[in-house]
């Protein structure tokens, strides 16, 4: 495209003006929080507690720290550079850009069935007998279509903001209705690991709320209107309320498994189907209105995961094929001016990847997944993670970052433990695919 140039090399001196974090401004983080945190998390966390009762609560507030940290060096990269995440890949080398271009394309196809059925599920249940679950799961790819189509970051910003106050209000309302045993709350937190629970505690450390969505981040900072040094102390703030109301979903669901499942020993289904399961026992100890108000909670959970999704990954697509028509005869280290605000979300490859994002995957619907999409699903899915978290740690401990931006000690503790901890759940995740 026309119209870009190279900018220089990221130079210390002349920063620019500081803003003052403003309660007000509290929103990307929100975005990329509410999106990791789909119905599958909730579910996982679920079957922690129901499994091991509170035992395992400290691993859900280190696995918030660790989301954390890395959401933390992925805004301060945007924001110390001027470049985006996908920028500072390519530098890394030419390995980078196929890994994506595989990931996004195999990735996008299956999450988008996955996404438009779990956002089904519970209007299913709400509103039985009206359409076949595949005719709802249509209908939600299809809004979560033409919203973000026709409507740009602050828009929806705004409607994600919703959402996680629904998930908030209906977790922590179902949370508080089991009576939490405050006691044994607080004694979980002290790490222990029983028999049998090292997959359970590295899913709740590692899995809830980290996904693509996680390199999302620099990309809703910056259609938000924050894109230089000035604006770090407003994402670091932004960042941190985030991951902390991520924390308190977290905790709310381990306390519901622990306090309405453990005891009883009720099992739930693996994937989305827990959540109708966990249902069906709200209203048999609750009622009908806890039962339906979880069933809100539910789509509202799987439906900001989908429109999240629909804008984040289709901005970070729109980035990556900018990226590669700018450096035809360009040095892949010398970087790219980002496109101007909004400009991206009307671009046709923002709007090309929406449209892979919807339809293709409805095919899945009616097919049983392929099994070599599935391997390949899995495996380049277990893989991102762990390449996100190393990436960070290269990118932001050499030149490629201005030096009053680099990390720290904490961060570089926090990132590297993140990725030994992404390489693990790896490890388990490709041991558990059907080979």
């Amino acid at each position: 495209m026309s119209g870009h140039t190279t900018p220089p090399a990221p130079r210390e001196g002349a920063a620019p003006p500081v803003r003052k974090p403003n309660w007000k401004m509290i929103g990307p983080g929100m975005v990329v929080a509410a999106t990791g945190v789909g119905a599958g998390d909730l579910v996982s966390t679920l079957i922690a507690g129901s499994k091991f009762g509170y035992t395992l609560l400290w691993a859900a507030v280190i696995g918030c720290v660790v989301k954390i940290a890395l959401a933390e060096a992925t805004g301060r990269w945007h924001l110390a550079t001027g470049r985006t995440i996908f920028d500072g890949w390519r530098s890394l080398g030419a390995w980078t850009t196929v890994y994506f271009a595989v990931y996004v394309v195999i990735w996008g196809f299956v999450y988008g069935a996955t996404a438009m059925s779990s956002s089904a599920l519970p209007l299913a249940a709400l509103f039985p007998d009206v359409v076949p679950l595949k005719v709802w799961a249509i209908i939600t790819g299809l809004i979560g279509l033409v919203f973000v189509w026709t409507n740009r970051y602050a828009v929806v910003e705004k409607i994600m903001m919703v959402f996680v106050g629904v998930m908030f209000v209906v977790v922590v309302y179902v949370a508080l209705r089991v009576a939490p045993d405050l006691p044994r709350a607080l004694a979980g937190l002290v790490p222990v690991l029983p028999s049998g629970s090292i997959v359970y505690t590295l899913g709740l450390v590692g899995g809830v709320g980290g996904t693509i969505t996680m390199a999302a981040y620099g990309y809703w900072i910056n259609a938000k209107g924050w894109t230089d040094s000035g604006w770090m102390k407003m994402m670091r703030l932004d960042n941190r309320v985030a991951y902390l109301t991520t924390g308190v979903f977290v905790i709310a669901m381990l306390i519901v498994g622990a306090e309405l499942l453990h005891a009883s020993q009720t099992a739930l289904a693996s994937g989305d189907q827990g959540l109708l399961d966990l249902d069906r026992v709200l209203e048999d100890r609750f009622g009908a209105f806890t039962s339906k108000l979880f069933l809100i909670g539910f789509f509202a959970a799987s439906f900001s995961s989908l429109v999240g999704v629909w804008h984040g990954v289709s901005l970070m697509f729109a980035d990556f094929v900018e990226r590669l028509r700018a450096a035809r005869g360009q040095d892949a280290t010398a970087g790219v001016a980002p496109l101007a605000r909004g400009e991206q979300e009307r671009s046709r490859p923002f709007r090309g990847y929406l449209l892979w994002l919807t339809f293709p995957p409805m095919t899945l619907l009616w097919l049983d997944k392929p099994f070599g999409l599935v391997i390949a699903y899995g495996v380049l899915g277990a893989f991102f993670m762990p390449f996100l978290a190393a990436t960070l740690l290269w990118l932001l401990n050499t030149g490629r970052t201005p030096r009053e931006w680099r990390n720290g000690p904490l961060s570089n503790v926090l990132l590297a433990a993140s990725c030994v901890l992404f390489v693990v759940l790896c490890v388990q995740e490709l041991r558990d695919l059907p080979w």
